[in-house]
């Protein structure tokens, strides 16, 4: 079951980012992420006529990695800032700025690096469905979450620290 495995890869990421942020907030906010991807996804395979298979299904669990591996870079700078003092709104507009310039590279290199393989000219259509999945998936994880994130993350880190607020008062 393609789904089954998609589940799995989307919870065991899920388990990883809970340790690497110590946080069950912060990977909430880095799985928004991926069913931007999928829009991406959906869109490229509408455009160019491409079914679902195991190899575009392959390409989805690729595009997982990717795009958390991108929001996983701007949050780790932003909580970074936060620690340094800087406010919730400077920390991620500093990652924001900081962190556009590799995301933006990454993802160009992953992306012209497929689309030979994309198109058809590398020789193996059998792999036609991987490199499009990956990069609609990858434009369009480069692209929306960049509007998504900061104001998710500026939404999530105010009310904590209000509840953070309310906390001390109380005690």
């Amino acid at each position: 079951d393609f789904a089954v495995g998609l589940l799995l890869a989307t919870v065991l990421v899920y388990l990883v980012m809970v340790g690497q942020f110590r946080s069950f907030v912060d990977p909430m906010i880095v799985m928004v992420t991926v069913p931007l991807g999928f829009i991406g996804v959906a869109l490229i395979l509408k455009l160019t006529g491409t079914r679902l298979n195991i190899q575009s299904f392959m390409g989805i669990i690729m595009m997982i990695g990717i795009v958390v591996e991108y929001t996983i870079v701007l949050l780790d700078f932003a909580n970074g800032r936060l620690q340094e003092g800087a406010d919730v709104q400077q920390a991620i507009v500093d990652a924001a700025l900081v962190r556009f310039r590799p995301i933006l590279m990454t993802s160009l290199t992953t992306i012209l690096a497929l689309l030979p393989m994309a198109i058809g000219f590398a020789g193996g259509e059998a792999d036609v469905p991987l490199a499009r999945t990956i990069v609609g998936g990858v434009i369009a994880a480069t692209l929306l979450p960049k509007f998504v994130v900061p104001c998710l993350y500026v939404l999530v880190k105010r009310r904590k620290d209000r509840t953070e607020d309310m906390d001390a008062v109380w005690a």
